[in-house]
């Protein structure tokens, strides 16, 4: 019988503490659909999971029983009516082939929380973390799962790992995403049901990487990138090419002219430490702090008997990317400083006597270079024969010239490869919201953020409810201050993440940028993040909550440029002073502006086309409203 949640407290102090699974096939029920997982309240509810092709499929779930048959490829759903919150139920399924369950099973709200590492961030290792694991409740109403990093050339059917719910205590609670954690926590004070939150996360990750082909299609410029991604799947060998093309015409661009092609083992070249290891360690001081690419040559002579074999080409690790070319042609590229590099060659690649192997490093932050056990260097014949490469030669890319581009097959930076890997398994599963803390790695390529950011929300929706909740976590802020106005790439893309926001209807921004760590891109406060992101969804939900002043308008009044906030909660106020300061008024260049504030207003002295507010990477600003939240960062013309 289906339960009321005003017994749901009762009904789990009446249940065993840990229900007994009965999954004998994981496959069978998709693996969020597992022991003390929380499923979604007053929608339709689909389940799903992946039989064999053709199957009968019964499931049931709070006193329900459907059928489902198994497509071509196995996958199999239903769709339950909408249920009340409450629990605990148990989701069944059962086919000629196998059974699954799921058992203590809540109805309530479902949360996505994703983005890169300062979502990733784990509750032990952010502020006060003791106190809040130690001290904290036990609360089985709130549910937490963590997603397995994996990624992917191909939307994956299901999980590398399973998914593994788990209730609230101080056992579980610290190794898991204090942001997504603390939002929860804080949003369970206004909303009394049970929170299921869903964490999927990779620290360093771009925006890109979470987005389907489709999505990205639609943002535009990234036609290329896919192209040769879906080539990777049918043509790994043809993609491996067109991709070392693509990084020969990189350098092309860079050095108009230079027929010193570095690819071919052409110009000078230097001789390595025996071993090679972390370049910052040579004693090279060129290498000593040095992020970008460094290029390493080995060579070896073969037989024309040898040359005709196919073979196996290992160069083991590399920090953090590689493109790898043997004579002139591209034969892989890898992402992952924890990944050996294994490469095979076909017949016909390698050559009689001196063949050259190139591989292109590209290290962009801490160390970098090829390292970890020199042995694993080696050419493997399809004979058995095994030919070390221990010298090895290098030459320093000179910095001017931008990076290079990073295969669309990169784990961290490449197109769609986290969204195959760990959102696509998640299929239909259904959800009240999502909250994003994702950015710095997009950081520079603010032009493209914003509409790459409102596609994502319009994608995540597809399936969903049309008007599901988005919350995005603005960049904290993390860098250099601001002596003289001027040019800033976080602050510019924290506008870009700002417009995408505000020109979408069911979007929340937690604005942070002054909670953050100029020395820290991992600051430690994840609890005010938490209540920030809470405070955006309540307000999405229609209560009378603020999330902090927002900017309106920016009206030439005279000689004064009047900026209007709406969401002031009380009144504004300047902190430690009688006048506003953090503002700009631009029109060639950019200067300081007093400012005075005026009820809802800010008064700026002047005149420019455009407004700035806080805009530094790490800003300084006093502008908040009574309730204690902080102007956002923004840029705005004046009209």
């Amino acid at each position: 019988m289906r339960r009321a949640l005003p017994i749901l407290l009762a009904a789990l102090a009446a249940s065993p503490a840990a229900a007994q699974s009965s999954q004998e096939n994981l496959a069978l029920l998709n693996g969020l659909f597992s022991d003390h997982a929380v499923v979604q309240r007053d929608r339709p509810l689909p389940v799903f999971g992946a039989a064999k092709p053709g199957e009968t499929v019964t499931a049931s779930f709070a006193g329900q029983t459907l059928t489902a048959k198994a497509g071509a490829d196995g996958a199999w759903r239903v769709d339950f009516p909408a249920t009340p919150a409450g629990g605990p139920y148990q989701i069944t399924a059962s086919a000629p082939s196998g059974g699954a369950t799921a058992s203590d099973v809540l109805v309530g709200d479902v949360w996505l929380c994703s983005g890169q590492s300062n979502m990733e961030m784990q509750v032990s290792a952010s502020g006060d973390a003791w106190n809040q694991i130690n001290n904290g409740a036990p609360n089985d109403t709130l549910r937490m799962v963590t997603v397995e990093k994996a990624d992917g050339r191909a939307p994956a059917a299901d999980f590398k790992k399973p998914p593994v719910w788990k209730p609230t205590n101080k056992d579980t609670v610290g190794g898991f995403s204090a942001a997504c954690f603390y939002f929860a926590r804080e949003l369970q004070k206004t909303r009394h049901v049970p929170l299921g939150l869903v964490h999927a996360s990779w620290g360093g990750s771009g925006i890109e990487a979470w987005m389907t082909p489709a999505a990205l299609r639609k943002v535009g410029g990234y036609d290329d990138a896919i192209a040769t991604l879906e080539l990777s799947i049918k043509d790994p060998a043809a993609a491996n090419r067109r991709w070392g093309e693509t990084i020969k015409g990189w350098w092309t661009a860079k050095h108009p002219g230079d027929t010193a092609t570095p690819w071919t083992g052409a110009g000078a070249w230097t001789a390595a430490p025996n071993g090679l290891g972390v370049w910052e360690r040579w004693g090279v001081p060129a290498l000593a702090e040095f992020n970008g690419v460094v290029w390493f040559k080995a060579e070896v002579t073969l037989t024309a008997a040898q040359a005709r074999q196919a073979s196996t080409l290992t160069v083991g690790q590399v920090d953090e990317m590689d493109t790898t070319y043997v004579n002139g042609g591209g034969i892989g590229a890898t992402s992952g400083s924890w990944l050996d590099r294994t490469y095979p060659l076909a017949a016909g690649t390698l050559k009689a006597g001196k063949n050259v192997i190139v591989v292109s490093a590209y290290d962009t932050y801490a160390n970098g270079g090829m390292y970890g056990d020199p042995a694993k260097r080696a050419l493997t014949l399809a004979d058995g024969t095994r030919l070390p490469l221990a010298a090895w030669t290098y030459q320093i890319e000179p910095k001017p010239g931008g990076d290079p581009p990073r295969a669309p097959w990169d784990t961290l930076a490449g197109v769609s490869t986290l969204y195959n890997g760990m959102l696509a398994p998640m299929g239909p599963y259904a959800y009240s919201g999502v909250a994003w803390y994702q950015g710095e790695t997009n950081v520079g390529r603010d032009q493209t953020y914003a509409p790459l950011l409102n596609a994502f929300m319009a994608e995540r929706r597809q399936g969903q409810a049309a008007d599901l909740p988005f919350l995005v976590v603005q960049l904290a802020n993390y860098g250099a201050f601001a002596e003289q106005p001027g040019t800033f790439a976080t602050a510019a893309l924290r506008d870009a993440q700002r417009r995408a926001v505000f020109a979408d209807k069911r979007a929340g921004l937690a604005v942070t940028h002054d909670i953050g760590n100029p020395l820290d891109i991992h600051p430690g406060e994840k609890q005010e993040v938490g209540r920030r992101l809470a405070l955006a969804a309540r307000r999405l939900y229609g209560e009378a909550v603020t999330t902090g002043p927002e900017v309106v308008s920016a009206k030439r009044v005279g000689d004064t440029v009047v900026v209007t906030f709406a969401q002031v909660g009380g009144r504004l106020v300047a902190r430690g002073s009688d006048r506003v300061i953090g503002f700009e008024l631009c029109a060639a260049s950019c200067r300081w502006a007093d400012g005075k504030i005026d009820g809802n207003t800010v008064v700026l002295t002047g005149a420019g086309s455009k407004v700035r507010f806080a805009w530094a990477d790490s800003p300084t600003f006093n502008l908040f409203d009574a309730s204690g939240l902080p102007a956002g960062p923004f840029e705005i013309a004046v009209q």
